[in-house]
């Protein structure tokens, strides 16, 4: 099996869909931000607030690296990543690339009900939320933009449509 890597913004579902996907293809699956903060033992806001955003994505960029050459992985990408350096070019050479796009209000809501944390979004009203949202997914869109999938997933509302769009992914993958 070719590496799938899942891109999209922050609370889209990658992790929602990547688990259930690598389950069914047989895989294992990776959250890069995860695997950064196991291998560094710093979360990601910890270690954006103690070492800075340039040497955060430099970190991130070499850990994307090394996660890419695992075998049979289903891989989860933060929301950042395919927008520095030549990351996204880097993941399309070496996997197959599914973009989880969803609206803005989609990944407001998501955010909304999330436990995570978000340094970035801490101490926004709803409407500076779905602004900051707004402007940074449009920055994104021509990185998301190059995956060589885009699946819509607007609709994780429940298990059997997270089922939908895990077989969505099949159906591109066995095409």
């Amino acid at each position: 099996m070719q590496s799938i890597i899942l891109l999209g913004y922050m609370c889209v579902g990658k992790t929602t869909v990547g688990r259930p996907l690598a389950q069914r293809l047989g895989g294992m699956f990776y959250d890069l931000d995860w695997y950064i903060a196991k291998r560094y033992r710093r979360s990601v806001p910890q270690i954006f607030a103690e070492d800075g955003e340039a040497k955060f994505r430099d970190l991130e960029r070499r850990m994307l690296h090394e996660c890419a050459e695992f075998e049979d992985i289903v891989l989860a990408l933060g929301g950042g990543t395919p927008c520095f350096f030549d990351n996204m070019a880097y993941i399309n050479s070496v996997g197959r690339t599914f973009y989880l796009k969803a609206s803005v209000d989609t990944i407001v809501e998501h955010l909304r009900l999330s436990k995570g944390e978000r340094p970035l979004l801490t101490g926004k009203s709803p409407e500076e939320l779905r602004q900051y949202v707004a402007t940074q997914l449009a920055e994104r869109e021509r990185y998301y933009a190059q995956a060589q999938h885009t699946i819509d997933v607007n609709v994780l509302d429940s298990f059997e449509k997270i089922d939908l769009v895990v077989q969505d992914i099949l159906d591109h993958i066995y095409a």
